[in-house]
C-alpha cells in the first residue's frame, strides 16, 4: 500500500509539471489563437488530477461522478446565460464556443413576463432538452432492416469528417492527419474532437474502412488498438477527463507519425503529453488491469454485424443505476413475489393526517323541478320555442335547431311507441326498467337527445354506446359483453346509421362478435306514432331507480356499465348548476362526446335543467376545421364552452387563419381533462394566443371527473369570489414514492400541475392510500381521491364484487387509529391527487395510467408528456402515443408506442427513439422496456380520436401491432434478475459416492443384456469380418433379396440379392487392386442406392478403407462442394469412386468456381466396370484393423472422422440384430441418409450381417412425395422402421391434413411394432407425439414411436427394439437443470420439462453417469456426462477438423474413483439414469437413460448451463408465425434467430415477444433478435440445427435478415 501511494505521488507531480508546461504553452499561443474560443483546458485537467484520490476511490456511481466533476470544473467554465450551470459541463467545448457569440440564442434576453417564471408551461420541454444535453453523444447500434440495406447512412453516423475517396493507404493517412490539424471551431456543424476520437477508436461501422486502417504500417493498428484495449480495462470510476487527456495525447502521437502538423494549432489540449507511452504506462501503473477484463475483447470479425454488436456492448458497459429491488432468490421453492424492502433514503410523508374536505352547501333553488323529465315537461310546455340544441354539419353550418317544444313532443312520441307499439307474441317487448341500447353517431346529437329523453319518459334505462363501424372495432367485443350482461334486446338508432351498419346476407344488421342478438329500431319520425290525447308519460319525482347506464373501459380493456340513479342525476345537475353559476337561456358550446361523461352531463342533462341552448360541435367537424368551436363561440356569443385540452391544442395550430373572432363573451371555458399533465401547457399556450382576442385568464376552468364519481372538482368562475388559481412544481422523484415535494432546485425531474378548483357543492372529499386498507393520507401524500355525495354513480351493473370495492362499504376511509371517518359510503374516483393550499384539489394522475415499476409509481400521462417534449412534431403524431405497462418477470415494464410520420426517415426516427429513452430515464428515473413506432393510422382508436390503450396493449402482447421501428431496452430496466450462480468448490468424487450411499441412492450405472450369454443361431458370429459374411451369404443363399430401393413414385428403382451384391463388389475390388495399395483410403461419393453399398464392400474386398461422402447438390455447389472437398482432403483419400454424372459435376466449370478442381485425387466412375473377378480377397491380419471411416459434421460445426475397426463393426451389427430381432425372414424400412452414424450402419451393414431385407427410401425423394415412406411401410407390412426427425417433420407437416386421402389409398400402419427415430440429441417429444396423434387414424400404435441415441464415440447406445417395456417420460424442473441438477416434478408443474427415454440400452453396452469435471461417478437421477463402454465403440478420432481440443481421452478414459479399471468413452452428452418400476425382458427392474443435451452446445450464461433447445422451444411457442428458432451466444450476448412464416410486417412484432418469453421462462436477457426467412437456419441430414454455422453466417452478414434488433 505504501509503495502504491509513493508511486501515485510521484506520478501526480510529473503530471502536475506537464500541466504547468501546458499552461505556459497556452499563454504563449494566445497571440496567435483566439483564447476566448476555448477554456483553459490545462486547468480543467489539472484540477481533477489533484483530487483524483477522492474521485477514483470507492464505487462511485455515474450520477455521483457527474456531480463531483461538475463542482470541480464549475470555476473554470464560463457561465451561459439562462442555462443551469450543471447542464453545461458535458458540452464544455460547444458551450465555450457559444458563450462568446453575441448572436447566440442563449444570450437573447427573454420577453418580460408577468407570470411567475417557475410556472411557465414550457418548463417541461426545457427540462427534457436539458436532460438530453446531459447525455454524451453515444452511438447506439441501429437495427438492421432488409429494405434499408442499400440506403447509405449519413456521413456523420459512421465516419469522421472528411473520408475522401482516395486509395486505402491515402485514406487512412489523410483521415488521421485531418483529425490532428483541423479545428472543431471552424464550422458550426462539427462535433467535438473527443466525440470523433471515440468514433475512430470504436472503428467504422463498415467493414471496408475497418480493414483499411488496420493493415498498413501507417495506420492506427498498434496505438489505437492498444488504447482501445486500455479503455476496455479501465475501472468505471476513472474520471473521464483524465481518459480524454490521454486520448488527445495519443491523437497527437498518431497524427505526428502520419502527417506533418503545425506545432501550434488552436488545440491547447493536444500539448498535454508528448510522451504518450509514459502516460499510458503511468495509467496502467495506477489502474492495473484486472485479468478478467481482457476476456471481453472477443474475436475480431470484419463485418457490419459484429461492429454493431461491439456498439451494443459499449452501450451496455456504462454504469447501471443501482437496482431498486433486491435480487429475488431462485431457490426451487415457489417463487413468491416477496415484499419489497423499502429504500431507506426514499422520501416519506411528514405532514399531519388530512381532514375530509367539504364542499359548499348545496343551496335550495326556487321552483327547482323534482326530476329531469319534469324539467323537460316544464320547458316543453311553457317555453316551446326556446332553442335547446343546434346541430352542425361537417362544413360548420347549422342543419337543425331543436326547440324545447320539439324535444318534448318527439320524446313523448318515442316513449309511447316503445311501450305500446313494439311487441312479441302479443306481449309488449319492453317493460319499465328494461335496458335499451342507444346507437347514435357523434354528428347527430338531436336524435340522441330525443331517444335519451324518450327512454326516460318511458321509464326505460338508456345505455348509450358507440356505433360499431366494423366487426373488428377496438373494444367492440367488450361493448357486446356489457349489452349482454345488461340484458339489452333492443337498440335505437337513426335511419342513416342503420343503413351504414354491416349487414348479414339476409339484409339484417350483422351480429357483432360477442354481442347479444338485438332488434334494431329506427327512431326517425315516420317510424314513431303520435300518442292519443289521453296518454301522458308518468312524470315522477327523482328516485333511486336506475336512470341510465354509462359505459367505462378499464385499464385491462374490459367494459363496465356504471348505473346512475334518477336522484343522483338530478343532484349532479344541481351541483353543476351551482358550481358553474348556470342561468336560464345561456348558450353553451359543447365539443365533447354527448353520449358520456362531461359532454353528457353539461350538454344533455344540466342544459335541459336550466333551459340552456347547446351548440354541439361534432368530432368530424373538428377534424376538418379545428377552429370551428371558437367560431361558434364568437357567432352565438356563447357564455360557456366545454372542451378538452386536445381541442385547444388543435385550434392553436389553425389559429393564424382567423383574425376577426372574439372570445370576450366566454365566462367559463371548462377544460374537461384539466387533470391531465398536458392540459397546463395547452391552457397556457391557448391563453397566450387568444388573450389578444378577448379571452380573460380567469375564464379557463379545469375540472376533474371520473365515470364513477362524475364531476369531482371544478375551478369556479371568477364572479364567485373564489381564491386565485394555483400551480405546483412537484418533484417527480417524490411523486414516484407518493410524496409531495415542491422542487425548486432540480429543474429536470419536475411535474408542473394546475389545480382543478374546489370540491363540488354537497360533496365530501378525502384522499386515501391506494393499496390495502383505505387509510387517510397525510397532507403531503398522494393518494386516491374519494367522494361522498348524492351525485355519484351507484354501482357497476351486474358486478356486485367490484361495486363493493368502489361504491360501497369497503371504501369508507379510516383514520390512522382504524376508526372510520363517517358512516356514509364513499366512491373511489380512480383519480390520484392531493388537497393543496386554499383547499384547492390537485390531480397528478389516474389509476388507469398508474404503472408501478420496482415499487415506484409512474403515471402514463407524465411519460407521454416527456416523450412529446422531444421534438415530437418532426417524427410522430402528437396525439397518437400510447404508454402502458406489461408484466414481465415479476415486475411492470413500461412500453411506449407511437405513430410515426410517413416522411420520417429510419435514422431520424431511431435518433428520436434513443433521445426519448434518455429523456424518460433522466426525468422519471425509470427505464423504458420497449419503444415502438407504428405506421401512421394503424393504432386502434377510441371512438372520438385518441388511442385505445387497452386494445393497443393487447395487440402488443399478441404480436399484432406490426411496428415499423422497435427499440428494446431490457438490459437497462430489468434489474430483478436472480443472482448469477456462484460456482461452489466441487465435492470430491469419493465424497459423492459416500453421500449417495448415505442417502440410499445407487450409483447411476446401467447395462444392456450380456451378449455372451445370449444363445441364438447366429451363423454370422462365426465370421470375424463383415465382408466374409457377405461372401458366405452369396454362397449359402445367393438369391435371397437383401436390398430394395424405392424411387419418388413408390416403384422399385433397384434391388440386390446376396450374390448380385457380391458380384458387384468383386468388380469394384478388381478395379481398385491394380491401382491402389492395401490400407489406402477411398472416398465413396454416391447418391443413396445399391452402388454405395456395393462399392463399400468392394473396398473391403480390396483391402482399402472406405469413406462415405454425401455428393454435392447440383443446384447448390457453392456450399456443398467445399464440404466434399474437405472430407476428401481430411480423410487423406487417394481415390474417389463415384458415378459418371457426379464425376462430370466434380470437374465442371461451376465446381471450379467453388473449389480447386485440379487438386482432386484420382476419380473413378463405377458405372461400367468390366465383369472381372478380383484375383484374391484381402484378409485383414487382425479384427482390430481399421474397417471404415465415419465422417460427420457435429451440430457445433466440427467435422470429425471416427475410426471403426472390423471387430467394432461386427459387434455393432450383432447388437442391433439382437435388440431388433432381425432375421432373414424379416423386412425393415429405412428412411435415413446412408453417409454416417447409425444411418450408414442400418443402410450398408445390418442387412448383410443379419440377412433381413432392407427397403431403402432415400429421404430426398420425400420432398416430391411426402407419403412415400409411410406408403412403403404399409405396402410391405413392415414391423420395424427407422427414420430421422427431418423425415418425421416432413410427414407431420406435409401429410397432417391428408390422413383421410391416405386411408382411401389403403395406407395402413397397424403392422408397425417399432418406429425408431435415429438421432444424436434429446428426444423431440412434441414432434413424436404429434406424429403419433396424426397417424393414429391410419392404425399407428402410439406405443410404436420411440427414439434412438448414438454419438460420435458410439453410433448406437440406445435403441428401443422390439422387446422390453415402453419408453417412459418424466417431467423435470427446468430451473434445476440449469444448476446441473435433476428434480422430478409432476406433469403441468411450473417450469416443468418433459423428457422421454432415449430407447433401451443395446446388448453389450454399459453406461455410467460421470461428473464432467471430477470424472467421478454420480448417483441415480443426477445430471452428468453419459459415458459408454461397449465392444462397438469407435476406436478413436481419425481427424478432427476445426476443433483440436477433442483428445483421445474421449475414447479411453477412466473414472477417478470407484471402478478405475474399466475403459470408457465420453459421449459429450449430458443425461441421467433413473431406475423405473418397470421390468425388462430379463425380469430385472428397468434402467432408463434420459439424454438432456450436448455438452458442447450448452450456453454458459449467468453462471448457469442452458440448453439451446429449451430456449428455442419457448421462443417458437411465443408467436404463431415463428416457424423455427436457433440460439447461440456471441461475446456473452444471447442471439436469437427466428424464421418468420408470414408477412414481413410481422417481423418486428416478434422482437418484444421473444425478449419477453426468454426473460419470463429462462431469466435471460436477449442481446440480439434476428428475423430471417424460412429455411435460413441450417439443418443437417439428421434434422439437427447447425447453430455454429448459423452464428458464422450471422457474423459474416450472410443471412440477409428481414430485421435485426439490438436490445439495449
Amino acid at each position: 500500500m505504501f509503495v502504491y501511494i509513493s508511486v501515485f505521488n510521484l506520478v501526480r507531480s510529473i503530471l502536475h509539471f506537464w500541466c504547468k508546461v501546458a499552461v505556459k504553452l497556452q499563454t504563449s499561443t494566445e497571440l496567435t489563437n483566439d483564447s476566448s474560443l476555448c477554456p483553459p483546458f490545462s486547468l480543467c485537467l489539472s484540477v481533477p488530477l489533484y483530487s483524483s484520490v477522492s474521485v477514483c476511490t470507492g464505487d462511485i456511481t455515474q450520477k455521483g461522478y457527474e456531480k463531483k466533476r461538475g463542482k470541480l470544473l464549475a470555476p473554470y467554465i464560463p457561465q451561459i446565460q439562462g442555462v443551469d450551470p450543471s447542464l453545461q459541463i458535458d458540452n464544455r467545448i460547444q458551450a465555450s464556443s457559444q458563450a462568446v457569440h453575441p448572436g447566440s440564442k442563449h444570450n437573447k434576453s427573454r420577453a418580460p413576463n408577468t407570470r411567475d417564471e417557475r410556472f411557465r408551461s414550457d418548463l417541461h420541454t426545457e427540462a427534457v432538452q436539458a436532460a438530453l444535453a446531459k447525455y454524451k453523444e453515444r452511438k447506439m447500434p441501429m437495427p438492421s432492416k432488409r429494405r434499408s440495406v442499400l440506403v447509405q447512412s449519413s456521413v456523420e453516423a459512421c465516419t469522421p469528417p472528411d473520408t475522401s475517396s482516395a486509395s486505402e493507404d491515402e485514406g487512412s493517412l489523410r483521415r488521421q492527419g485531418r483529425l490532428a490539424t483541423s479545428t472543431p471551431y471552424q464550422g458550426h456543424g462539427h462535433p467535438a474532437v473527443e466525440h470523433w476520437f471515440n468514433r475512430v477508436i470504436q472503428g467504422s461501422s463498415t467493414s471496408s474502412s475497418a480493414s483499411s486502417t488496420s493493415s498498413h504500417p501507417g495506420g492506427r493498428s498498434s496505438t489505437a488498438l492498444t488504447f482501445s484495449l486500455l479503455l476496455s480495462v479501465l475501472p468505471s470510476s476513472v474520471p473521464f477527463l483524465l481518459i480524454s487527456s490521454i486520448s488527445q495525447s495519443i491523437c497527437l502521437h498518431i497524427s505526428s507519425s502520419t502527417a506533418s502538423t503545425p506545432r501550434y494549432s488552436s488545440f491547447p489540449c493536444l500539448y498535454f503529453s508528448p510522451y504518450p507511452c509514459l502516460v499510458m504506462f503511468i495509467f496502467l501503473l495506477l489502474f492495473p488491469p484486472h485479468p478478467l477484463r481482457f476476456q471481453c475483447v472477443g474475436v475480431p470479425v470484419n463485418s457490419r454485424v459484429s461492429s454493431k454488436i461491439q456498439q451494443l456492448l459499449n452501450t451496455l458497459k456504462r454504469p447501471k443505476r443501482p437496482p431498486l429491488r433486491e435480487f429475488f432468490v431462485d431457490d426451487f421453492e415457489e417463487l413468491l413475489d416477496g415484499k419489497l424492502t423499502p429504500d431507506p433514503n426514499q422520501p416519506k410523508p411528514e405532514g399531519q393526517q388530512m381532514s375530509p374536505l367539504e364542499g359548499d352547501h348545496l343551496g335550495l333553488v326556487n321552483k327547482w323541478p323534482p326530476s329531469l323529465p319534469a324539467a323537460l315537461q316544464r320547458w316543453g310546455t311553457t317555453q316551446p320555442k326556446s332553442p335547446c340544441l343546434t346541430a352542425l354539419d361537417n362544413a360548420g353550418k347549422p342543419v337543425y335547431t331543436l326547440t324545447y317544444g320539439k324535444l318534448w313532443t318527439r320524446s313523448q312520441k318515442l316513449a309511447y311507441t316503445l311501450l305500446n307499439k313494439l311487441s312479441t307474441r302479443n306481449e309488449p317487448l319492453l317493460m319499465p326498467g328494461d335496458r335499451v341500447a342507444l346507437v347514435f353517431p357523434n354528428n347527430d346529437p338531436v336524435m340522441f337527445m330525443v331517444a335519451f329523453y324518450g327512454c326516460l319518459l318511458a321509464e326505460l334505462v338508456p345505455v348509450p354506446i358507440e356505433v360499431p363501424l366494423t366487426r373488428k372495432d377496438a373494444g367492440s367485443q367488450q361493448i357486446g359483453f356489457l349489452l349482454g350482461s345488461c340484458g339489452v334486446t333492443l337498440a335505437l338508432t337513426t335511419d342513416a346509421c342503420q343503413k351504414g351498419l354491416p349487414k348479414a346476407q339476409t339484409g339484417e344488421v350483422a351480429t357483432f362478435k360477442g354481442w347479444p342478438r338485438l332488434l334494431w329500431f329506427v327512431t326517425d319520425g315516420k317510424h314513431v306514432v303520435k300518442p292519443p290525447k289521453d296518454w301522458h308519460p308518468p312524470i315522477r319525482e327523482a328516485s333511486n331507480d336506475i336512470a341510465y347506464i354509462e359505459y367505462k373501459t378499464s385499464k385491462e380493456g374490459s367494459t363496465m356499465g356504471i348505473t346512475v340513479s334518477h336522484s343522483a342525476m338530478l343532484a349532479h345537475c344541481h351541483a353543476l348548476t351551482q358550481a358553474c353559476c348556470y342561468t336560464e337561456a345561456e348558450t353553451i358550446t359543447n365539443v365533447l362526446d354527448f353520449k358520456r361523461e362531461a359532454g353528457l352531463w353539461h350538454g344533455v342533462l344540466t342544459s335541459v335543467m336550466n333551459r340552456m341552448h347547446v351548440i354541439s360541435i361534432p368530432y368530424s367537424l373538428m377534424k376538418v376545421n379545428p377552429l370551428s368551436w371558437i367560431q361558434k363561440v364568437h357567432t352565438y356569443k356563447a357564455r360557456v364552452a366545454v372542451v378538452k385540452s386536445r381541442d385547444m391544442h388543435w385550434s392553436l395550430l389553425a389559429q393564424r387563419d382567423q383574425r376577426d373572432i372574439s372570445l370576450s363573451s366566454l365566462r367559463m371555458l371548462i377544460v374537461a381533462d384539466g387533470a391531465n399533465p398536458w392540459s397546463i401547457s395547452s391552457c397556457d399556450a391557448f391563453l397566450n394566443v387568444f388573450q389578444a382576442r378577448g379571452l380573460r385568464p380567469e375564464v379557463i376552468c379545469p375540472c376533474a371527473s371520473s365515470s364513477e364519481a362524475m364531476t369531482v372538482a371544478i375551478r369556479r368562475p371568477p364572479e364567485m369570489g373564489v381564491p386565485p388559481p394555483g400551480k405546483a412544481v412537484l418533484s417527480m422523484g417524490g411523486l414516484s414514492h407518493s410524496v409531495i415535494r415542491v422542487d425548486t432546485e432540480e429543474k429536470l425531474s419536475v411535474l408542473t400541475v394546475q389545480d382543478v378548483g374546489q370540491v363540488m357543492p354537497g360533496a365530501v372529499v378525502c384522499v386515501v392510500r391506494v393499496e390495502g386498507t383505505p387509510y387517510l393520507c397525510q397532507t403531503d401524500e398522494v393518494g386516491e381521491i374519494c367522494v361522498s355525495s348524492g351525485s355519484t354513480g351507484v354501482a357497476y351493473y351486474g358486478l356486485p364484487g367490484m361495486t363493493k370495492n368502489v361504491f360501497e362499504v369497503r371504501t369508507i376511509p379510516v383514520m390512522s387509529s382504524g376508526v372510520p371517518i363517517s358512516d356514509r359510503p364513499f366512491t373511489r374516483t380512480s383519480l390520484l391527487g392531493f388537497v393543496g393550499p386554499d383547499n384547492l384539489v390537485f390531480v397528478v394522475g389516474k389509476m388507469d395510467g398508474l404503472m408501478v415499476v420496482s415499487g415506484r409509481r409512474h403515471n402514463a400521462d407524465d411519460v407521454v408528456a416527456t416523450a412529446l417534449a422531444v421534438e415530437p412534431m418532426k417524427f410522430v403524431y402528437r396525439g397518437r402515443i400510447a404508454v402502458f405497462s406489461v408484466s414481465v418477470l415479476h415486475d411492470e415494464r413500461i412500453v411506449v408506442v407511437a405513430e410515426q410520420r410517413p416522411d420520417a426517415s429510419e435514422e431520424d426516427s431511431f435518433q428520436w427513439m434513443s433521445r426519448v429513452l434518455q429523456a424518460i430515464d433522466s426525468i422519471h428515473q425509470v427505464g423504458v422496456y420497449c419503444l415502438a413506432l407504428v405506421p401512421a393510422n394503424t393504432l386502434p382508436k377510441a371512438p372520438l380520436g385518441g388511442i385505445h390503450i387497452s386494445e393497443t396493449k393487447q395487440r402488443f402482447l399478441e404480436g399484432a401491432l406490426h411496428p415499423c421501428n422497435v427499440l428494446m431496452c431490457p438490459h437497462t430496466c430489468v434489474t430483478n434478475l436472480p443472482k448469477p450462480r456462484q460456482k461452489q468448490p466441487e465435492v470430491g468424487p469419493a465424497s459423492m459416492i459416500v453421500g449417495n450411499l448415505v442417502a440410499g441412492k445407487r450409483i447411476a450405472q446401467a447395462c444392456g443384456r450380456d451378449v455372451a450369454q445370449l444363445e441364438d443361431n447366429d451363423q454370422a458370429r462365426k465370421f470375424l469380418y463383415i465382408q466374409d459374411v457377405l461372401q458366405w451369404r452369396a454362397q449359402a443363399t445367393p438369391d435371397h433379396p437383401l436390398f430394395l430401393v424405392l424411387n419418388a413414385k413408390g416403384t422399385v428403382a433397384s434391388t440386390a440379392s446376396c450374390l448380385q451384391l457380391h458380384k458387384r463388389a468383386e468388380r469394384v475390388a478388381a478395379a481398385l487392386m491394380g491401382r491402389l495399395n492395401t490400407g489406402d483410403h477411398v472416398a465413396l461419393v454416391y447418391p443413396p442406392g445399391i452402388d454405395l453399398i456395393a462399392t463399400f464392400y468392394g473396398c473391403l474386398y480390396a483391402g482399402c478403407v472406405p469413406v462415405t461422402v454425401r455428393p454435392p447438390h447440383p443446384q447448390n455447389l457453392a456450399t456443398t462442394l467445399p464440404t466434399v472437398k474437405m472430407i476428401v482432403e481430411v480423410s487423406k483419400s487417394v481415390c474417389i469412386l463415384t458415378t459418371q454424372a457426379i464425376m462430370k459435376l466434380l470437374k465442371s466449370k461451376e465446381a471450379a468456381a467453388a473449389v480447386d478442381i485440379k487438386s482432386w485425387p484420382m476419380v473413378l466412375d463405377t458405372d461400367d466396370l468390366p465383369r472381372k473377378k478380383s484375383p484374391q480377397m484381402y484378409k485383414p491380419p487382425t479384427p482390430e484393423m481399421l474397417a471404415y471411416l465415419d465422417f460427420s459434421v457435429s451440430t457445433t460445426g466440427i467435422l470429425a472422422g471416427v475410426k471403426m475397426s472390423h471387430a467394432a463393426t461386427s459387434a455393432l451389427c450383432r447388437s442391433i440384430k439382437l435388440q431388433c430381432e432381425l432375421y432373414p425372414s424379416r423386412q425393415i424400412a429405412i428412411c435415413l441418409d446412408p453417409y454416417c452414424g447409425l444411418g450408414f450402419a442400418l443402410w450398408c451393414l445390418c442387412s448383410v450381417y443379419s440377412g433381413h431385407q432392407s427397403i431403402l427410401v432415400p429421404p430426398l425423394e420425400l420432398e416430391s412425395n411426402a407419403s412415400l415412406w409411410l406408403a412403403a411401410v404399409s405396402q410391405y407390412k413392415v414391423r420395424v422402421t427407422f427414420c430421422s426427425y427431418s423425415v418425421m417433420e416432413m410427414c407431420t407437416k406435409g401429410l397432417g391434413s391428408q390422413t383421410e386421402a391416405l386411408r382411401l389409398r389403403n395406407v395402413n400402419l397397424s403392422c408397425v411394432r417399432t418406429c425408431m427415430v435415429v438421432a444424436e440429441e434429446r428426444p423431440r417429444i412434441a414432434l413424436t407425439q404429434s406424429f403419433s396423434k396424426i397417424f393414429k387414424d391410419l392404425g399407428l400404435s402410439p406405443r410404436a414411436v420411440s427414439t434412438t441415441f448414438g454419438c460420435r464415440v458410439n453410433v448406437a447406445i440406445c435403441l428401443q427394439g422390439t422387446a422390453g417395456p415402453d419408453p417412459t417420460t418424466v417431467y423435470v424442473d427446468m430451473r434445476a437443470l440449469r444448476h446441473d441438477r435433476v428434480r422430478l416434478v409432476e406433469r403441468g408443474s411450473p417450469h416443468s420439462l418433459p423428457l422421454m427415454e432415449s430407447g433401451k440400452i443395446l446388448p453389450g453396452v454399459k453406461v455410467i453417469i460421470a461428473n464432467t469435471e471430477t470424472k467421478g461417478p454420480l448417483g441415480d437421477s443426477h445430471l452428468g456426462e453419459v459415458w459408454v463402454s461397449s465392444p462397438h465403440n469407435a476406436t478413436g478420432y481419425y481427424t478432427v477438423y476445426g476443433e483440436e481440443a477433442l483428445h483421445a481421452d474421449h475414447f479411453n478414459t477412466k473414472l477417478s474413483f470407484g471402478d478405475t479399471q474399466t475403459m470408457w468413452a465420453r459421449t459429450g452428452y449430458l443425461g441421467f439414469l433413473r431406475r423405473t418400476e418397470l421390468t425388462d425382458a430379463s425380469g430385472e427392474r428397468h434402467d432408463a437413460l434420459y439424454v438432456v443435451g450436448s455438452l458442447d452446445e450448452t450456453l454458459e450464461l449467468r453462471g448457469m448451463r442452458y440448453h439451446p433447445i429449451d430456449i428455442e422451444t419457448s421462443v417458437i411457442r411465443s408467436h404463431k408465425s415463428i416457424a423455427e428458432c436457433a440460439v447461440f451466444t456471441w461475446t456473452n450476448l444471447l442471439v436469437v434467430v427466428v424464421e418468420l412464416e408470414g408477412s414481413e410486417q410481422e417481423a418486428l412484432d416478434l422482437v418484444a415477444l421473444v425478449t419477453n418469453v426468454v426473460l419470463e421462462e429462462h431469466y435471460l436477457i436477449v442481446g440480439v433478435v434476428v428475423v430471417v426467412d424460412p429455411g435460413v437456419i441450417p439443418i443437417n441430414s439428421r434434422g439437427e440445427k447447425q447453430r455454429m454455422h448459423l452464428r458464422d453466417g450471422f457474423l459474416a452478414d450472410q443471412l440477409d435478415p428481414i430485421y435485426v434488433a439490438y436490445n439495449m
